[in-house]
């Protein structure tokens, strides 16, 4: 009986031996498996991490050769249009009785110009039909008035924006932050007000405001008279264009220049004439150099 239970003893300490080297090495195979496992999927990711990285680069690559792509179109456009004739008509001071005339000469040539317009609230269905035909309308400042506007950088720009927060209620559409200076950018008016350094502050002041301004360099000479002569003002733009592939012409959109609405249609005929196509301005356009 006792030896029975010495053996029983005996076995059930191998048995449990055996089981705990059977659950020992069940946890070296699960332990080992898991490993694999984890350097399986470690492969996996790793191969994914690389088709990533391959596919960024193949993608950096090509918008790189993209970008150099346009970059060289951009390149041959611009050398294009340096042989192209641009017209630019800009219309300065209005909306006015004249202005449904003018539109409709523009309608009649298909053409689109640029109005550098001011603050007048009871002509706001003229500002919407300007808007409406395609035209693009800039900035001359809310009150066109140099004892206002030229004291100082700040009172330019709070002219500046009272009228375009008024053309964005008017029209609906957001300031072009395309400016004209009234006189333009070099007058000397605006040294009795500001001092005779006044416009070497505002232009910048006004760049970083985000606002680019326009000059012009073929003068109608319609604002040199009342009411200049028709046939003064066409061949004063006509002449003057002659000489320039990019020609931002300026004229006049007030009541008194009703020879300016007479002569536009010569006007337009004359520069297709010389071989100008029309455009209008954009914050992109070339600057003009200043006539006087």
């Amino acid at each position: 009986m006792i030896k029975l239970n010495n053996r029983f003893k005996w076995d059930l300490r191998k048995i449990t031996t055996m089981l705990l080297f059977t659950f020992a090495l069940l946890s070296i195979v699960v332990t080992e498996g898991k490993v694999i496992a984890m350097k399986i999927e470690k492969s996996s990711l790793n191969k994914k991490l690389t088709t990533i990285q391959q596919d960024n680069n193949n993608m950096e690559s090509k918008n790189a050769k993209l970008l150099s792509d346009i970059k060289g179109q951009e390149d041959v456009y611009k050398e294009k249009l340096k042989n192209v004739k641009i017209a630019y008509l800009t219309f300065d001071d209005g909306p006015s009785n004249n202005t449904k005339d003018i539109l409709k000469i523009l309608k009649e040539n298909n053409i689109k110009a640029t109005f550098f317009v001011n603050g007048h609230p009871k002509l706001a269905n003229l500002y919407k039909e300007i808007q409406q035909d395609g035209h693009v309308i800039a900035n001359h400042t809310y009150s066109h008035d140099y004892s206002n506007v030229y004291i100082s950088p700040e009172n330019f720009e709070k002219d500046v924006k009272k009228l375009d927060k008024f053309l964005e209620d008017t029209t609906g559409k957001n300031s072009s932050h395309i400016i004209r200076y009234p006189g333009g950018s070099n007058n000397t008016i605006s040294h009795r007000y500001g001092g005779r350094s006044v416009m070497k502050s505002i232009l910048p002041y006004m760049e970083k405001k985000g606002y680019v301004y326009f000059d012009w360099n073929v003068d109608s000479t319609d604002a040199s008279a009342f009411c200049q002569k028709k046939e003064r003002i066409v061949n004063s733009v006509l002449s003057q264009s002659r000489g320039t592939h990019q020609a931002v012409i300026l004229m006049h959109d007030t009541n008194p220049k009703v020879t300016t609405v007479q002569a536009l249609p010569e006007i337009i005929k004359g520069l297709k004439e010389q071989g100008f196509i029309f455009e209008v301005l954009t914050k992109d356009s070339p600057r003009a150099s200043l006539t006087r």
